[in-house]
């Protein structure tokens, strides 16, 4: 499984941190960060999900209101 950040949309209403710890409050720059992520384009973080944790980064990806985070299956299906 693969998460999708997009940087440049969040807003920085913070709720994809209260639902995975893999999300974390940048406030000095009024975003979220992706920890572990790397930048795959301009503002575009991806990374694998872990075993064990796919349900906080789906729920991470359910609770922001910009829909700046997607979720993808092994098989490259978008299921968030």
């Amino acid at each position: 499984m693969k998460i999708e950040y997009d940087r440049n949309t969040c807003t920085g209403m913070y709720q994809c941190t209260a639902e995975w710890d893999e999300f974390v409050e940048n406030r000095e720059e009024g975003k979220a960060d992706l920890l572990e992520s790397e930048e795959a384009e301009d503002g575009i973080f991806v990374r694998e999900v872990p075993e064990g944790e796919e349900f906080d980064a789906e729920m991470a990806a359910r609770v922001c209101p910009v829909d700046a985070i997607k979720v993808y299956d092994d098989d490259g299906e978008q299921i968030v």
